[in-house]
């Protein structure tokens, strides 16, 4: 059955927390965006609501220190997550992020899947993988964005996907967790293929792996 089609355009900023003990009401149906903080978190954000300030993009990484919610409809909301790895915060703002992100990612209930991105030309570094790590703890659907694809040709960024997705196939054999797309805010690639996915986890008939687990 099809999944029922959402307008993005009408996302409204909701609120920001600097922890999970401030987020909204653990009820309803949110996806979360992650990635490093150079990977275009924030512009791919804007070009799903087709709000070119809906989430804040910064030319200085690391400038997203809080976890940021966006209302679609009642009870669905997107989330924008801190951006990682970024070297030059202090090591004890990164440890906080860090534990914050884990907690987000473990704990919340309304959690439905994980759209992770990574830049096509730099996929899956350490804290890629560790998020990973995170969103498969808490049986998670995950489905990596490889951002800025505009930037390669379509040969090499293909070549780049594909092994990708041979690395998730590893990781997840049924392939029913990880999934992999390309995708360009700039040349707004990929945003049917993106729609299609988030209207999935959104729908009423979808049902989170560790639901059934945690009856």
């Amino acid at each position: 059955m099809d999944s029922p089609v959402i307008n993005y355009h009408i996302a409204e900023f909701l609120t920001s927390a600097p922890s999970i003990k401030q987020c909204p009401a653990d009820n309803g149906c949110e996806v979360a965006f992650a990635g490093r903080s150079n990977a275009g978190k924030s512009s791919a954000i804007n070009s799903l609501t087709r709000k070119g300030g809906l989430a804040r993009t910064s030319k200085t990484p690391g400038r997203t220190q809080l976890i940021n919610f966006f209302q679609l409809t009642e009870g669905k909301r997107l989330v924008d997550l801190p951006g990682y790895g970024y070297a030059k915060v202090p090591k004890a703002m990164k440890a906080e992020w860090d534990r914050h992100l884990a907690e987000y990612l473990q704990m919340r209930k309304s959690l439905a899947g994980l759209i992770l991105l990574m830049d096509i030309r730099h996929p899956l570094q350490e804290y890629d993988q560790q998020m990973l790590n995170w969103a498969a703890q808490a049986g998670l659907p995950v489905h990596i964005l490889l951002t800025k694809s505009d930037k390669l040709k379509r040969g090499p960024a293909e070549s780049s996907r594909l092994k990708v997705e041979k690395l998730l196939r590893d990781m997840d054999p049924g392939c029913t967790l990880l999934s992999v797309q390309t995708f360009s805010s700039l040349k707004k690639q990929g945003l049917p293929e993106l729609e299609s996915l988030l209207s999935h986890w959104f729908s009423a008939d979808f049902e989170h792996p560790t639901d059934s687990e945690s009856e």
